[in-house]
């Protein structure tokens, strides 16, 4: 009798899963059919002469952005970038620049290439390249500084508002996963991972067996400003530390074959050497991997401010002509069972925004030692810092290149021979705060998007002259807000102003160099692995 009821129940699921496969596909391609039409009749009948690869990547762009930022559609150059991105080698200037529409603004001239030997320094704004306005170029005018090696490129730019010109030679360029490492005088071995190509797993392995030659007992990874990569080389840095057979990360997806664990597969360098890594809100992705991993499997010590929260796994697939689609398949889950991923792309607000889960909806898991560790997006530090926050002023004051402008002028108003002693003085953020008066600076507070929305319902509700004096007064109120906050996150951002600062000076290398004596958070890690009692409390 149980085959007689079995048998039909498998049966009739089939059926059904069958059926939903075919519905799903005739949608599909029913919906394909009308674009494809509708797509023919406007560039066949439209009034004036259109582009259709305009028209299409405005079309493409607008169904993606209803999905999440990681699904995007990557043309030759795209595919290009990631690339280069992911192997760690390119030809080009040697330089970290954004791109707007009237110029391409150098972010960053990395030591000893061509744009640092040619002169350029960040805040230089490349207006002119060859014959070639920026402004005038439809395209990513940043592709037009690739190109073969040794090929000569002339460059106009503007630097505090005078022009000047430069030509250089293109070279090839290597981006080291690991820029950074040395043997601190504690005996505490600093290794800087700032991103996950394919030799991150390689570099951070050789790193750790230089400072152990040197007499390292005791290991300090810093994954700040570590934007992520490769699934696999976070993997292979967990298994540095972690030994083989050890689950890293789950992914997660609705789609059978996406649901995956990674385990570590090979011999470890360090199982027991004490290991704090330090993570801030722009560590993402493959830094949550394995700070995720370390904090679960009682590890190591993680210290610092929460990270982003990037967790949605992605994966190119082909296209025609060149292109790919990079398309969100599943979700990153830590050893003990935490979701990485902070903001849900699936529920979002009025305004169409992502909600970000609250505190009070975090859930609580264990790690192997049975410390409680929360989800709610991110890895939560162990030990947490002012000095790494990114409160909402900071997050304004980064987005609109505040803090970068102002080291541009700072950086042309003082001299400064020695890195080791430098400090942002009380005066100095006096100054920044009287520079935000007149850059444009903008910090829009939730409260007041709320008091705007609530404006306009009193306005339709015939109700706003009744309340303009109390509205002028929470106003006022706001506005002495605003102006306290930057008192009261002055530590994160003379901490970023400090960084960037800098930087301009003495390179990524001589802010690394820096940390090693003035840094907090390092200070804090050196404290920790040189009390072994707090550190074991700790893990504990």
């Amino acid at each position: 009798m149980k085959r007689i009821i079995i048998i039909p129940v498998i049966l009739i699921g089939i059926f059904l899963s069958t059926v939903s496969f075919k519905s799903d596909f005739f949608e599909i391609a029913k919906q394909i059919e009308i674009f494809t039409t509708l797509f023919k009749e406007i560039n066949m009948n439209y009034v004036d002469e259109t582009n259709p690869a305009a028209l299409m990547d405005t079309a493409i762009k607008s169904m993606l952005s209803d999905l999440d930022p990681y699904t995007n559609y990557w043309n030759e150059q795209d595919v290009e970038e990631s690339r280069i991105n992911n192997s760690g080698e390119y030809t080009g200037i040697g330089a970290l620049v954004k791109t707007g529409p009237e110029a391409i603004t150098v972010v960053e001239a990395y030591k000893d290439y061509p744009a640092d030997k040619a002169g350029l320094k960040a805040g230089d704004e490349i207006i002119k390249i060859g014959n070639v306005n920026v402004s005038d170029f439809q395209e990513d005018a940043g592709e037009l500084l690739n190109g073969a090696p040794n090929s000569s490129i002339n460059l106009t730019y503007r630097r505090q508002g005078e022009v000047k010109q430069t030509t250089l030679e293109r070279g090839s360029v290597e981006l080291n996963a690991v820029p950074f490492y040395k043997l601190l005088e504690d005996n505490s071995g600093y290794i800087v991972l700032s991103r996950f190509n394919a030799r991150a797993s390689s570099e951070v392995a050789r790193a750790l067996k230089d400072l152990k030659n040197q007499g390292a007992d005791k290991i300090i990874l810093d994954l700040r400003g570590n934007p992520g990569g490769l699934l696999n080389e976070a993997i292979n840095v967990s298994n540095i530390f972690i030994p083989e057979g050890e689950l890293i990360v789950t992914t997660k997806s609705v789609i059978e074959k996406y649901n995956r664990e990674y385990f570590t597969q090979k011999e470890p360098i360090d199982t027991k050497i004490p290991l704090v890594v330090l993570v801030n809100g722009r560590s993402a992705s493959a830094s949550e991997i394995v700070a995720g991993a370390v904090q679960d499997l009682d590890r190591g010590v993680v210290v610092g401010a929460r990270s982003f929260g990037k967790g949605l796994v992605q994966r190119p697939r082909e296209l025609a002509y060149g292109t790919q689609l990079k398309v969100t398949i599943s979700r990153y889950y830590t050893p003990s069972g935490r979701c990485i991923q902070a903001l849900d792309y699936r529920r979002r607000d009025e305004n169409g925004k992502a909600i970000r889960t609250q505190v009070e909806d975090y859930n609580e898991f264990t790690t192997r030692n049975g410390r409680k560790v929360f989800d709610g997006g991110g890895i939560l530090p162990d030990v947490k810092l002012e000095t790494s926050e990114f409160s909402d002023i900071t997050q304004a004051l980064l987005y609109q290149d505040a803090i970068f402008d102002y080291a541009t002028k700072y950086y042309y108003s003082h001299e400064l021979q020695d890195a080791s002693n430098f400090e942002f003085t009380d005066s100095d953020y006096e100054d920044f705060k009287n520079f935000l008066k007149t850059s444009g600076f903008k910090y829009t507070t939730a409260t007041e998007k709320e008091l705007e929305e609530m404006l306009e319902k009193a306005e339709d509700e015939e109700l706003k002259s009744q309340i303009s004096s109390q509205i002028s007064g929470i106003r006022q109120q706001i506005e002495a807000f605003k102006k306290q906050e930057l008192n009261n996150k002055k530590p994160e951002i003379v901490s970023l102003l400090t960084d960037e600062i800098i930087k301009r000076y003495f390179y990524k290398e001589g802010l690394y160099e820096y940390y090693t004596g003035n840094n907090p958070e390092i200070k804090k890690a050196k404290a920790i692995l040189n009390n072994p009692t707090e550190y074991s409390s700790i893990l504990n």
